[in-house]
Protein backbone atom coordinates (compact mmCIF):
# COMPACT_ATOMS: atom_id res chain seq x y z
CA UNK A 1 0.00 0.00 0.00
CA UNK A 2 2.86 2.33 0.79
CA UNK A 3 5.03 1.26 -2.21
CA UNK A 4 2.97 3.05 -4.83
CA UNK A 5 3.17 6.57 -3.32
CA UNK A 6 6.88 6.18 -2.78
CA UNK A 7 7.38 5.14 -6.40
CA UNK A 8 5.33 8.11 -7.55
CA UNK A 9 7.45 10.51 -5.51
CA UNK A 10 10.69 9.05 -7.02
CA UNK A 11 9.38 9.42 -10.55
CA UNK A 12 8.32 13.00 -9.90
CA UNK A 13 11.73 13.86 -8.47
CA UNK A 14 13.54 12.32 -11.46
CA UNK A 15 11.34 14.27 -13.86
CA UNK A 16 12.00 17.53 -12.03
CA UNK A 17 15.78 16.94 -12.04
CA UNK A 18 15.78 16.24 -15.76
CA UNK A 19 13.72 19.34 -16.44
CA UNK A 20 16.17 21.54 -14.54
CA UNK A 21 19.28 19.94 -16.05
CA UNK A 22 18.08 20.33 -19.64
CA UNK A 23 18.56 24.16 -19.95
CA UNK A 24 21.91 23.96 -18.15
CA UNK A 25 23.09 21.35 -20.63
CA UNK A 26 21.96 23.51 -23.52
CA UNK A 27 23.78 26.53 -22.07
CA UNK A 28 27.02 24.61 -21.59
CA UNK A 29 26.80 23.21 -25.09
CA UNK A 30 26.25 26.70 -26.50
CA UNK A 31 29.22 28.11 -24.53
CA UNK A 32 31.46 25.29 -25.67
CA UNK A 33 30.46 25.89 -29.25
CA UNK A 34 31.21 29.63 -28.97
CA UNK A 35 34.60 29.21 -27.25
CA UNK A 36 37.65 29.44 -29.56
CA UNK A 37 39.63 26.25 -30.18
CA UNK A 38 42.48 25.63 -27.78
CA UNK A 39 45.00 25.50 -30.66
CA UNK A 40 44.23 29.10 -31.77
CA UNK A 41 47.51 30.98 -32.62
CA UNK A 42 49.07 32.89 -29.72
CA UNK A 43 50.04 36.54 -30.14
CA UNK A 44 53.79 36.65 -29.51
CA UNK A 45 55.34 39.62 -27.75
CA UNK A 46 58.50 40.49 -29.69
CA UNK A 47 61.02 42.75 -27.95
CA UNK A 48 62.85 45.27 -30.13
CA UNK A 49 65.21 48.19 -29.61
CA UNK A 50 66.61 51.00 -31.71
CA UNK A 51 69.75 49.71 -33.47
CA UNK A 52 70.04 51.12 -37.01
CA UNK A 53 70.33 49.71 -39.61
CA UNK A 54 68.92 46.51 -38.09
CA UNK A 55 65.98 47.91 -36.13
CA UNK A 56 64.61 51.46 -36.07
CA UNK A 57 61.44 53.46 -36.55
CA UNK A 58 60.87 54.70 -40.06
CA UNK A 59 59.50 58.10 -41.02
CA UNK A 60 55.98 56.68 -40.69
CA UNK A 61 56.65 55.60 -37.11
CA UNK A 62 56.62 51.91 -37.99
CA UNK A 63 59.49 49.60 -37.08
CA UNK A 64 61.77 48.62 -39.94
CA UNK A 65 65.38 47.58 -40.56
CA UNK A 66 67.20 44.45 -41.65
CA UNK A 67 66.36 42.41 -38.53
CA UNK A 68 62.74 43.55 -38.41
CA UNK A 69 62.10 42.76 -42.08
CA UNK A 70 63.75 39.38 -41.68
CA UNK A 71 61.53 38.61 -38.68
CA UNK A 72 58.40 39.70 -40.54
CA UNK A 73 59.29 37.38 -43.39
CA UNK A 74 59.91 34.45 -41.03
CA UNK A 75 56.73 35.16 -39.04
CA UNK A 76 54.65 35.25 -42.23
CA UNK A 77 56.19 31.98 -43.34
CA UNK A 78 55.36 30.32 -40.01
CA UNK A 79 51.93 31.95 -39.67
CA UNK A 80 52.85 33.66 -36.40
CA UNK A 81 50.87 36.48 -34.85
CA UNK A 82 53.03 38.98 -32.99
CA UNK A 83 53.25 42.41 -31.42
CA UNK A 84 56.45 44.49 -31.45
CA UNK A 85 57.34 46.07 -28.13
CA UNK A 86 60.24 48.52 -27.69
CA UNK A 87 62.51 48.08 -24.69
CA UNK A 88 66.16 48.23 -23.61
CA UNK A 89 68.96 45.80 -24.41
CA UNK A 90 69.10 44.46 -20.87
CA UNK A 91 65.34 44.03 -20.69
CA UNK A 92 65.26 42.24 -24.03
CA UNK A 93 67.43 39.42 -22.70
CA UNK A 94 65.91 39.39 -19.20
CA UNK A 95 62.36 39.59 -20.56
CA UNK A 96 62.85 36.62 -22.88
CA UNK A 97 64.47 34.64 -20.06
CA UNK A 98 61.52 35.41 -17.74
CA UNK A 99 58.88 34.72 -20.38
CA UNK A 100 57.60 38.31 -20.61
CA UNK A 101 58.70 38.32 -24.25
CA UNK A 102 58.67 35.27 -26.49
CA UNK A 103 61.15 36.66 -29.03
CA UNK A 104 63.82 39.39 -29.13
CA UNK A 105 64.89 40.89 -32.45
CA UNK A 106 67.47 43.63 -33.13
CA UNK A 107 71.25 43.49 -33.37
CA UNK A 108 71.65 40.88 -30.63
CA UNK A 109 75.11 39.35 -30.36
CA UNK A 110 75.35 35.71 -29.35
CA UNK A 111 77.48 35.41 -26.19
CA UNK A 112 78.13 32.58 -23.77
CA UNK A 113 76.67 34.63 -20.90
CA UNK A 114 73.42 35.26 -22.75
CA UNK A 115 73.16 31.65 -23.90
CA UNK A 116 73.01 30.60 -20.27
CA UNK A 117 69.55 32.16 -19.90
CA UNK A 118 68.08 32.28 -23.43
CA UNK A 119 68.33 30.32 -26.67
CA UNK A 120 69.52 31.80 -29.96
CA UNK A 121 68.60 30.86 -33.50
CA UNK A 122 71.19 30.38 -36.21
CA UNK A 123 73.10 33.66 -36.82
CA UNK A 124 71.75 35.84 -39.60
CA UNK A 125 74.62 38.37 -39.68
CA UNK A 126 78.33 38.17 -38.83
CA UNK A 127 80.41 41.26 -38.11
CA UNK A 128 82.85 42.52 -35.45
CA UNK A 129 83.75 45.42 -33.20
CA UNK A 130 85.14 48.65 -34.61
CA UNK A 131 86.79 51.80 -33.27
CA UNK A 132 85.50 55.31 -33.97
CA UNK A 133 87.82 58.27 -33.43
CA UNK A 134 87.66 61.99 -33.97
CA UNK A 135 88.71 63.10 -37.44
CA UNK A 136 90.09 66.36 -36.03
CA UNK A 137 93.87 66.57 -36.28
CA UNK A 138 96.00 68.78 -34.07
CA UNK A 139 98.62 70.83 -35.97
CA UNK A 140 102.05 69.23 -36.02
CA UNK A 141 103.61 72.26 -34.32
CA UNK A 142 101.59 71.51 -31.19
CA UNK A 143 103.26 68.15 -30.93
CA UNK A 144 106.68 69.76 -31.43
CA UNK A 145 106.05 72.32 -28.71
CA UNK A 146 104.75 69.63 -26.41
CA UNK A 147 107.86 67.52 -26.97
CA UNK A 148 110.27 70.46 -26.55
CA UNK A 149 108.70 71.54 -23.26
CA UNK A 150 108.23 68.03 -21.94
CA UNK A 151 109.87 67.05 -18.67
CA UNK A 152 112.11 64.51 -20.41
CA UNK A 153 113.42 67.10 -22.86
CA UNK A 154 114.07 69.64 -20.11
CA UNK A 155 115.99 67.01 -18.15
CA UNK A 156 118.11 66.31 -21.22
CA UNK A 157 118.93 69.99 -21.66
CA UNK A 158 119.77 70.25 -17.95
CA UNK A 159 122.13 67.27 -18.18
CA UNK A 160 123.90 68.79 -21.19
CA UNK A 161 124.29 72.13 -19.43
CA UNK A 162 125.81 70.38 -16.39
CA UNK A 163 128.33 68.54 -18.60
CA UNK A 164 129.26 71.78 -20.38
CA UNK A 165 129.69 73.58 -17.07
CA UNK A 166 131.93 70.80 -15.76
CA UNK A 167 134.15 70.79 -18.86
CA UNK A 168 134.24 74.60 -18.95
CA UNK A 169 135.31 74.79 -15.27
CA UNK A 170 138.07 72.21 -15.90
CA UNK A 171 139.49 74.16 -18.84
CA UNK A 172 139.26 77.38 -16.85
CA UNK A 173 141.22 75.82 -13.97
CA UNK A 174 143.92 74.66 -16.41
CA UNK A 175 144.10 77.96 -18.34
CA UNK A 176 143.61 80.64 -15.69
CA UNK A 177 147.34 80.91 -14.95
CA UNK A 178 148.87 80.58 -18.43
CA UNK A 179 145.99 82.13 -20.36
CA UNK A 180 144.42 84.63 -18.00
CA UNK A 181 143.69 86.95 -20.89
CA UNK A 182 141.05 84.59 -22.34
CA UNK A 183 140.16 82.77 -19.13
CA UNK A 184 140.22 85.37 -16.31
CA UNK A 185 141.39 84.23 -12.90
CA UNK A 186 138.35 85.70 -11.21
CA UNK A 187 135.80 82.83 -10.92
CA UNK A 188 132.90 85.23 -11.48
CA UNK A 189 134.25 85.91 -14.95
CA UNK A 190 136.32 82.81 -15.57
CA UNK A 191 133.67 80.13 -14.97
CA UNK A 192 131.12 81.72 -17.37
CA UNK A 193 133.93 82.06 -19.93
CA UNK A 194 134.76 78.36 -19.62
CA UNK A 195 131.06 77.48 -19.96
CA UNK A 196 130.83 79.62 -23.08
CA UNK A 197 133.88 77.93 -24.64
CA UNK A 198 132.53 74.43 -23.87
CA UNK A 199 129.15 75.27 -25.39
CA UNK A 200 130.38 76.73 -28.69
CA UNK A 201 132.93 73.93 -29.03
CA UNK A 202 130.30 71.21 -28.50
CA UNK A 203 127.96 72.75 -31.06
CA UNK A 204 130.89 72.96 -33.54
CA UNK A 205 130.32 76.70 -33.88
CA UNK A 206 133.77 77.50 -32.50
CA UNK A 207 133.95 81.30 -32.69
CA UNK A 208 137.69 81.17 -31.98
CA UNK A 209 137.52 83.99 -29.46
CA UNK A 210 138.57 81.58 -26.72
CA UNK A 211 141.14 78.81 -27.12
CA UNK A 212 143.25 76.91 -24.56
CA UNK A 213 147.05 77.35 -24.80
CA UNK A 214 148.39 74.97 -22.18
CA UNK A 215 149.14 71.35 -23.09
CA UNK A 216 146.62 69.97 -20.58
CA UNK A 217 144.05 72.52 -21.67
CA UNK A 218 144.44 71.50 -25.32
CA UNK A 219 144.27 67.80 -24.42
CA UNK A 220 140.99 68.38 -22.60
CA UNK A 221 139.75 70.44 -25.56
CA UNK A 222 140.59 67.60 -27.98
CA UNK A 223 138.73 65.03 -25.88
CA UNK A 224 135.80 67.39 -25.54
CA UNK A 225 135.60 67.88 -29.31
CA UNK A 226 135.49 64.11 -29.89
CA UNK A 227 132.94 63.61 -27.11
CA UNK A 228 130.83 66.48 -28.43
CA UNK A 229 130.41 64.77 -31.81
CA UNK A 230 128.95 61.71 -30.07
CA UNK A 231 126.78 63.78 -27.72
CA UNK A 232 125.33 65.95 -30.49
CA UNK A 233 124.56 62.91 -32.66
CA UNK A 234 122.86 61.14 -29.75
CA UNK A 235 120.83 64.18 -28.74
CA UNK A 236 119.69 64.80 -32.32
CA UNK A 237 118.60 61.17 -32.68
CA UNK A 238 116.79 61.28 -29.33
CA UNK A 239 114.87 64.44 -30.23
CA UNK A 240 113.91 63.11 -33.66
CA UNK A 241 112.80 59.81 -32.17
CA UNK A 242 110.83 61.57 -29.49
CA UNK A 243 108.93 63.68 -32.01
CA UNK A 244 108.21 60.63 -34.18
CA UNK A 245 106.95 58.60 -31.24
CA UNK A 246 104.86 61.55 -30.12
CA UNK A 247 103.10 61.55 -33.49
CA UNK A 248 102.68 57.77 -33.53
CA UNK A 249 101.40 57.69 -29.96
CA UNK A 250 98.70 60.17 -30.88
CA UNK A 251 97.17 57.70 -33.34
CA UNK A 252 94.99 54.66 -32.75
CA UNK A 253 95.58 52.03 -35.41
CA UNK A 254 93.94 49.02 -33.74
CA UNK A 255 92.66 47.45 -30.50
CA UNK A 256 96.21 47.00 -29.23
CA UNK A 257 96.50 50.80 -28.88
CA UNK A 258 93.34 51.29 -26.82
CA UNK A 259 95.01 50.83 -23.42
CA UNK A 260 96.88 54.13 -23.94
CA UNK A 261 93.74 56.20 -24.51
CA UNK A 262 90.44 57.17 -22.92
CA UNK A 263 87.96 54.76 -24.48
CA UNK A 264 84.17 54.98 -24.41
CA UNK A 265 81.65 52.13 -24.71
CA UNK A 266 77.87 51.77 -24.76
CA UNK A 267 76.72 50.25 -21.47
CA UNK A 268 76.02 46.49 -21.39
CA UNK A 269 77.16 45.87 -24.97
CA UNK A 270 79.58 43.20 -26.13
CA UNK A 271 82.14 45.95 -26.79
CA UNK A 272 82.01 46.90 -23.11
CA UNK A 273 82.38 43.24 -22.10
CA UNK A 274 85.37 42.78 -24.42
CA UNK A 275 87.28 45.78 -23.07
CA UNK A 276 86.51 44.68 -19.50
CA UNK A 277 88.11 41.32 -20.30
CA UNK A 278 91.12 43.17 -21.73
CA UNK A 279 91.31 45.23 -18.53
CA UNK A 280 91.16 48.45 -20.51
CA UNK A 281 90.03 51.56 -18.70
CA UNK A 282 86.72 52.60 -20.23
CA UNK A 283 83.98 55.14 -19.72
CA UNK A 284 80.45 53.78 -20.10
CA UNK A 285 77.58 55.74 -21.69
CA UNK A 286 73.87 55.02 -21.45
CA UNK A 287 73.18 55.72 -25.11
CA UNK A 288 74.82 56.48 -28.44
CA UNK A 289 74.12 60.22 -28.35
CA UNK A 290 75.98 60.70 -25.07
CA UNK A 291 78.94 58.71 -26.39
CA UNK A 292 79.10 60.78 -29.60
CA UNK A 293 79.06 64.04 -27.64
CA UNK A 294 81.93 62.77 -25.48
CA UNK A 295 83.94 61.71 -28.54
CA UNK A 296 83.51 64.95 -30.48
CA UNK A 297 84.23 67.09 -27.40
CA UNK A 298 87.47 65.27 -26.62
CA UNK A 299 86.21 63.74 -23.38
CA UNK A 300 87.14 60.34 -24.82
CA UNK A 301 89.62 59.47 -27.57
CA UNK A 302 87.80 56.49 -29.05
CA UNK A 303 84.43 54.74 -29.05
CA UNK A 304 84.25 50.95 -29.37
CA UNK A 305 80.99 49.44 -30.67
CA UNK A 306 79.66 47.04 -33.29
CA UNK A 307 81.01 47.95 -36.73
CA UNK A 308 77.67 48.17 -38.63
CA UNK A 309 76.11 50.26 -35.87
CA UNK A 310 79.04 52.70 -35.92
CA UNK A 311 78.89 52.92 -39.71
CA UNK A 312 75.18 53.71 -39.50
CA UNK A 313 75.77 56.44 -36.91
CA UNK A 314 78.48 58.07 -39.03
CA UNK A 315 76.29 57.87 -42.16
CA UNK A 316 73.37 59.48 -40.32
CA UNK A 317 75.58 62.27 -38.92
CA UNK A 318 77.88 63.30 -41.80
CA UNK A 319 78.66 66.64 -40.15
CA UNK A 320 80.21 65.03 -37.07
CA UNK A 321 84.04 64.91 -37.15
CA UNK A 322 84.14 61.14 -36.65
CA UNK A 323 85.81 58.38 -38.63
CA UNK A 324 86.36 54.65 -38.29
CA UNK A 325 89.75 53.06 -37.74
CA UNK A 326 90.22 50.53 -40.61
CA UNK A 327 89.42 46.93 -39.77
CA UNK A 328 87.22 45.03 -37.33
CA UNK A 329 88.04 42.71 -34.46
CA UNK A 330 86.32 40.35 -32.00
CA UNK A 331 83.76 38.53 -34.18
CA UNK A 332 80.08 39.26 -33.48
CA UNK A 333 77.22 36.96 -34.59
CA UNK A 334 73.70 38.44 -34.59
CA UNK A 335 70.77 36.10 -33.97
CA UNK A 336 67.15 36.02 -32.77
CA UNK A 337 66.63 35.22 -29.08
CA UNK A 338 63.85 32.96 -27.77
CA UNK A 339 63.12 31.39 -24.41
CA UNK A 340 65.08 28.37 -23.27
CA UNK A 341 63.61 25.19 -24.74
CA UNK A 342 61.16 27.16 -26.90
CA UNK A 343 59.74 25.30 -29.92
CA UNK A 344 60.08 28.56 -31.85
CA UNK A 345 63.83 28.11 -32.14
CA UNK A 346 63.61 25.05 -34.37
CA UNK A 347 60.77 26.53 -36.43
CA UNK A 348 62.66 29.78 -37.02
CA UNK A 349 65.86 27.90 -37.84
CA UNK A 350 64.04 25.95 -40.57
CA UNK A 351 62.69 29.17 -42.11
CA UNK A 352 65.81 31.34 -41.79
CA UNK A 353 68.00 29.92 -44.60
CA UNK A 354 65.41 30.50 -47.28
CA UNK A 355 64.63 34.01 -46.03
CA UNK A 356 68.31 34.91 -45.83
CA UNK A 357 68.86 33.73 -49.40
CA UNK A 358 65.93 35.87 -50.50
CA UNK A 359 67.42 38.99 -48.87
CA UNK A 360 70.94 38.47 -50.26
Amino acid sequence: MHAFPRLARCCALAWLTAALAWPISLSLASTAAAAPPTDAPQTLIVAVKDAPPFAYRGTDGEWTGQSIELWRSVADDLGLRYELRETTLDDMIAGVAEGRYQVAVAALTVTSEREQIVDFTHPFHTTGLAIAVSSKRDPYWRGVIGAVFSLAFLRLIGALALIQLTVGMLVWLLERQANAEQFPRDPKRGVPTGFWWATVTMTTVGYGDKAPKSALGRAVALLWMLASMIIIASVTATIASSLTIERLDARISGPEDLHRFAVGVIANTTGAAYLTEQRAVTQSFADTQAALVALTSGEIDALVWDAPLLRSVIAENPDLPIELVPGVFQRQDYAIAVGEGSELREKINRSLPEKLRATN
